[in-house]
């Protein structure tokens, strides 16, 4: 039998006991699970990689990672100020909501784009060592997440600032005509369900279109073209209050947008405003279905995803 490489260890052993890896099989539901079981087990293999993608990044860089909390604070500060005098809008609430929603976005699209390229990137790793396809998967979301962190950094320099803007009742609108929102309170701690929601949808993101894109090598070409789109076609920059006309329209638009109910459970409990319970919803069957369709790509193609790269 082939020796397994240390560093494919059960992480929650005592000994240099090492994982079966997962040999490939023809077509079967106990073959898909058991790759995310033993994925998850190996969480020192994927967050020790996802952690040497950020310092190979930033490698002989004076600031090293703290360049990604600058470049997000120039941009949620560029854009909020001049989004802010273009629709007319608090400058004290609306930061705050540019700036969360860039953190999320940048969570949200990296997910997507560098998920498509999971497997791609990962192409001499998946044919030398026996580990699951999972891992290549929380390498790519623990990575982001990694750069959340550092993101957020940001979010509590701003939320400093304005703080007494968003700790009580508020509206966007520079008449006191939008929208009111409750403002920071206890719901502040639903971003813990609101970014696990986000990072299990994350997952089937990358698991989903990563074995799809390894076959089919246009489609991170097709995504990546209509990513911008999507930034525009979500409240990142603007609101519904700065829609004049049509604007109960414009919102039931929205509710059928996935992105902006991912961007709200997390984005509103840390400015201070509600969640309706249909992102609750709409996040929590993305996931069921999302990673019920993923399983089933996983059953049939996993096995294919090593001759594919």
């Amino acid at each position: 039998m082939t020796p397994v490489p240390s560093f494919l260890v059960h992480p929650s052993s005592t000994i240099d006991r090492p994982v079966e890896p997962l040999a490939p099989s023809t077509r079967s539901w106990s073959r898909a699970f058991a790759d995310l079981r033993v994925g998850f087990a190996n969480r020192q293999l994927w967050a020790h990689l996802g952690w040497q993608d950020i310092k190979q990044r930033y490698r002989r860089s004076v600031l090293g990672p703290l360049w990604i909390t600058i470049g997000m604070g120039v941009t949620a500060l560029g854009t909020g100020l001049l989004y802010a005098l273009i629709l007319n809008v608090d400058v004290p609430t609306f930061l705050p909501f540019v700036t969360v929603g860039f953190i999320v976005w940048n969570f949200l699209s990296g997910c997507l784009t560098e998920g498509l390229q999971t497997f791609i990137t990962n192409e001499g790793l998946i044919k030398h060592l026996p580990a699951p396809l999972s891992v290549y998967v929380l390498r790519t979301v623990w990575r982001q997440t990694l750069l959340l962190a550092h993101n957020l950094i940001v979010y509590v320099l701003v939320a400093a600032v304005f703080f007494t803007s968003i700790s009580h009742e508020y509206t966007m609108s520079a008449d006191g005509s939008g929208t009111h929102q409750p403002g920071l309170g206890w719901t502040f701690f639903l971003v813990v369900p609101g970014f696990l929601l986000v990072a299990v949808n994350g997952g089937w993101v990358a698991m989903l279109l990563g074995i799809i894109s390894t076959r089919y090598r246009d489609i991170p070409q097709v995504i990546n073209a209509i990513i911008q789109l999507l930034f525009y076609a979500t409240p990142i920059v603007w609101t519904t209050d700065t829609l004049t006309k049509q604007k109960d329209l414009a919102q039931s638009v929205l509710n059928w947008n996935p992105l902006y109910h991912l961007i709200q459970v997390m984005r509103a409990p840390l400015i201070g405003q509600s969640v309706d319970a249909l992102s609750w919803i709409v996040c929590v069957g993305m996931a069921v279905v999302g990673w019920g369709l993923a399983l089933v790509i996983m059953k049939n193609y996993r096995a294919r995803v090593s001759y594919w790269v």
